[in-house]
């Protein structure tokens, strides 16, 4: 078997390093779409690193702000690797201008050690810039995944909606949005409410947190709802509003329609840009069109408005949704 080990050299104290490799609202900074850490020994972790690639394990040893040991591996066994088949470890040792972050993964092949060192090669740099300068950027590796479907579509608009949230201030909670009946903080609301909806359509039940930043707070009750519908399947029907009953996909949709529109609904708020590509903006135009003919007939969007032929697929898309102020794309 192989080894892979990589150190970076993070201005920042141990606790920090700590906190940033092993906490859910860091790790989604620069490694994670969503992620769940039950940070005991036994305890259990599930990261969705990039759309439709999820690692998960168990946590063997955890020394806090010294070191933590987790078996890894991916949900689907790709490569090869099935879920804890592998050993991986960080230590954190203190130097004289932050710490050094040693990262050991054990027990791979030849070919399992060379895919996965691009990955940790690629997720440490990311790790790096995040300590440096505060933001690692978006993930380019997040963008346009391959096979976008339902669910690998919700999580890549999650991932574009996360960085608007964290980039709200107070005074957006009570600006006007496009949407005409929300504010800032309405439309959160909104969203909090669209989740639980969603996520009892996969009979799921799905708490809000109530505490931590919105962005926070989002991603944890949407990381529930995905997982849930990983768990079910998008197969069948599901019981909608009203005890009307519609196709799991289309459920599974709806979280690509919210995440995307509220995600430019909010940078229109806030002056903030998107970013998403084309790619991930087609897949919810194609498959979300219908039903938001379907909710416009019961009053959730307004009436389709003309969009300039030069407007970027998102704004299109947005115009469709009868919204009305545009917002530079970045792609």
């Amino acid at each position: 078997m192989t080894t892979f080990t990589k150190t970076a050299v993070l201005p920042v104290s141990v606790d920090e390093a700590f906190a940033l490799v092993t906490q859910p609202e860091r790790l989604r900074r620069w490694q994670a779409v969503t992620a769940r850490v039950d940070l005991r020994v036994g305890g259990d972790y599930r990261w969705t690193v990039t759309p439709g690639n999820i690692a998960l394990g168990t946590v063997r040893e955890v020394e806090p702000g010294k070191r933590i040991v987790l078996g890894f591996g991916w949900e689907d066994g790709a490569m090869g690797l099935e879920p804890d088949a592998s050993t991986l470890t960080v230590t954190f040792t203190p130097v004289d201008n932050g710490t050094e972050v040693t990262l050991t993964h054990e027990g791979l092949t030849e070919e399992q050690a060379v895919a996965h060192a691009e990955g940790w090669t690629h997720f440490l740099e990311r790790l790096e810039r995040l300590a440096t300068t505060g933001d690692a950027g978006p993930d380019e590796w997040a963008a346009a995944p391959e096979n976008l479907d339902e669910l690998t579509a919700a999580e890549a608009t999650l991932a574009v909606l996360q960085p608007i949230l964290r980039g709200l201030t107070e005074e957006d909670r009570e600006r006007q949005t496009p949407c005409a009946d929300f504010t800032g903080h309405q439309l959160a609301e909104h969203l909090f409410g669209s989740l639980v909806g969603v996520g009892a359509m996969a009979g799921a039940e799905i708490v809000n947190p109530e505490e931590g930043s919105l962005e926070d707070r989002v991603s944890t009750m949407a990381g529930d709802v995905i997982e849930a519908y990983r768990a079910r399947g998008v197969e069948g029907m599901v019981a909608g509003p009203g005890g009307h009953d519609l196709p799991a996909t289309v459920a599974a949709t709806i979280l690509s329609i919210e995440f995307l529109l509220h995600a430019r609904d909010f940078a229109r708020t806030s002056g903030q840009q998107v970013v998403v590509s084309d790619e991930v903006v087609a897949r919810v135009a194609e498959h979300g069109a219908d039903i938001i003919v379907g909710a416009r007939a019961r009053g959730a969007f307004g009436d389709e408005v003309d969009a300039p032929a030069e407007a970027s697929p998102l704004d299109k898309l947005a115009a469709f949704a009868g919204r009305r102020t545009p917002v530079s794309v970045v792609a």
